[in-house]
């Protein structure tokens, strides 16, 4: 496949394996106090492939009747590409190996963007942040469909990658999120299904390739450089401005957590740190990312990217402030955003979709240079 090779190589391993970065932090790793700070709405949790929000609800102010905005039959971009812009790659079916059942199933491409909306985003988002995540999560299957032609992982069993629709985990069916939707279920599948049958042809690409189109669900006001978080890097997945996720809820967190629990957690996944006797250093020469987020910081002489501070401590960030408070023998996490950073802001996209942006413009704000085309199959069934 053309540029970025190492990083796209590695970026797509980790997700099949991992399966399909399905990292979820809702339970901490450690034992912590965890106060949510900002709240303005319902929180949507995070930690689907790739961090996404959790599907369904309706924010705070909403009831669950909430009014269905219907999108347009056939979405057409605004200054982007058009109809007639197509791309060379395109399926009308993905293999998907089952989690839940270990069976490879073959899924209508179709059924799978709308699954894959319904699983990755709160239905009560705009039609338009709706399209947005459909097209994502199609480039992102359609990416993981060519990775495996070249260089098929034996533990997908022959499939383009892994899901648990039973979970809601990358996709689901319509009648587990019928299920999942309760009364609402009719109304709010029908909501999903205009959205994503709208946008059903669209992908994105990058020097005519479909791009890994990475998504989290809140980032810190600023998105993530891939090159920061992954090895190589993607020109498409720079940082890009998403003020809109600071009003998002538990936009902003705390974890507290006591200096014995810390030290523990420190020593058992990095045994050759030597912890200075002042808890105050136990974290030294922090450096952060234009974004925010730690890219480098020194654990008792271990030199940790951020994303290991996360995973250590259960955070829902690294873009985190650590502090050490003398009066409680603890530490404090002040976190922001939710999910790695990189690429496409769920919250972010819904607030842009409510200030007027379309689908396509929401899109080039977060992927940089990107070329939004058809596939070729023209009738999708």
């Amino acid at each position: 496949m053309k540029g970025a090779a190492l990083f796209i190589a590695i970026f797509a391993l980790a997700l099949l394996i991992v399966p399909m970065i399905a990292l979820n932090f809702e339970t901490p790793a450690v034992n912590s106090t965890q106060t949510q700070i900002y709240r303005p709405g319902q929180e949507q949790d995070g930690g689907i492939q790739p961090e996404a929000t959790q599907p369904g609800g309706a924010p705070e102010g909403e009831t669950g009747e909430t009014e269905t905005v219907q999108a347009e039959a056939e979405a057409e971009p605004e200054n982007g590409a058009s109809s007639g812009s197509t791309s060379e790659h395109g399926v009308l079916s993905f293999n998907i190996l089952n989690e839940s059942t270990g069976r490879v199933e073959t899924v209508a491409l179709r059924d799978f963007v709308r699954g894959a909306v319904a699983s990755e985003m709160p239905v009560s988002f705009h039609p338009e942040a709706l399209k947005a995540q459909a097209v994502a999560a199609h480039t992102f299957a359609l990416h993981n469909h060519m990775v495996q032609l070249e260089n098929p992982d034996p533990a997908l069993k022959g499939a383009d990658f892994s899901a648990d629709p039973a979970n809601m985990l990358v996709y689901t069916t319509e009648e587990r999120a019928k299920a999942f939707y309760g009364d609402n279920g009719d109304i709010y599948w029908d909501r999903i299904c205009t959205a994503a049958d709208s946008v059903v042809n669209y992908i994105m690409e990058y020097e005519d390739e479909p791009i890994v189109a990475a998504y989290h669900a809140i980032s810190a006001g600023q998105t993530e450089d891939a090159s920061n978080i992954w090895t190589g890097s993607a020109p498409y997945l720079q940082a890009s401005d998403s003020e809109g996720d600071l009003l998002a809820p538990d936009y902003e967190t705390q974890v507290t957590l006591p200096r014995e629990t810390v030290e523990q957690a420190i020593l058992a996944a990095y045994p050759e740190a030597q912890l200075p006797q002042n808890p105050e250093n136990w974290f030294a020469g922090i450096q952060r990312s234009q974004s925010g987020y730690i890219i480098q910081v020194d654990v008792g002489g271990a030199d940790l990217h951020g994303k290991d501070i996360r995973a250590l401590f259960g955070l829902r960030s690294h873009n985190v402030d650590i502090s050490y408070i003398p009066s409680g023998d603890c530490f404090s996490f002040q976190v922001f955003g939710y999910g790695h950073g990189v690429g496409l802001s769920q919250y972010g996209a819904d607030f842009l979709a409510r200030q007027g942006y379309t689908f396509d413009e929401i899109l080039r704000n977060y992927y940089t240079g990107v070329t939004l085309k058809q596939i070729v199959p023209e009738s999708v069934v």
